[in-house]
């Protein structure tokens, strides 16, 4: 009797193992499967899988900042009546509205130490270099009637002229004089005060109507 209850408990260990192990799966005679190894050999790369922080959450869900192109404000200028109406017509044709604006200013009367007029360029080129020699600064004239000619400095006041021709007469200039470069007037300057990427892609259009006047940074 002994013997046949252990041989009875043996058999049922060994049925019990095989069934666990799943030796009767083909016969549909087998435990449910708990774990999916499938899954896991799946798996790419798990280590670098980290729990978020709230923080982490936060930064993960915030809409991405949208890149802001950058702008500069730009100034051109003076221009008298008749290169101010050219200009407004070429600007309304090459530029965004309310990307410009024409501002009437005061100019005041401006005097110049001034050297010409020269009979050829040629003459022109030959004064500068002398100048240059002697490590003076030039300036561009901005009234078309002194030209062809050299400006050796601006100033509010012919006082101020007349010092400073004073002065670039001890330095061995004799040919200079101090002339009335313009009187005071009322002139229009031109302000691109948010100028993008895609407006200076257009100014070349406006060349024509610049009067050979350069934009520069607003002061």
């Amino acid at each position: 009797m002994l013997r046949l209850l252990v041989l009875t408990l043996i058999l049922a260990n060994g049925v019990y193992f095989a069934w666990t192990s799943g030796f009767f799966r083909a016969y549909s005679f087998a435990p449910v499967q708990q774990s999916e190894p499938q899954r896991v050999a799946q798996q790419i790369r798990p280590e670098l899988l980290r729990v978020l922080s709230e923080d982490d959450v936060k930064v993960a869900e915030a809409p991405p900042q949208t890149e802001v192109p950058s702008k500069e404000c730009l100034q051109a200028g003076p221009f008298d009546d008749a290169g101010t109406s050219d200009l407004r017509v070429a600007l309304a044709a090459a530029l965004p509205p309310g990307s410009w604006q024409l501002e009437v200013v005061s100019q005041p009367a401006r005097w110049i130490v001034y050297m010409g007029k020269y009979p050829s360029p040629e003459a022109l080129l030959k004064k500068r270099a002398e100048l240059a020699n002697l490590n003076l600064k030039l300036e561009a004239l901005t009234n078309p009637a002194l030209e062809i000619g050299i400006s050796l400095g601006g100033f509010d006041s012919q006082a101020a002229a007349n010092a400073e021709l004073v002065r670039l007469n001890q330095r061995g200039i004799r040919t200079a004089r101090v002339v009335l470069e313009h009187e005071a007037a009322q002139v229009s300057q031109l302000k691109l005060p948010a100028v993008t990427q895609d407006i200076k892609t257009k100014l070349d259009r406006l060349r024509a109507a610049m009067a050979g006047k350069a934009f520069k940074k607003c002061n």
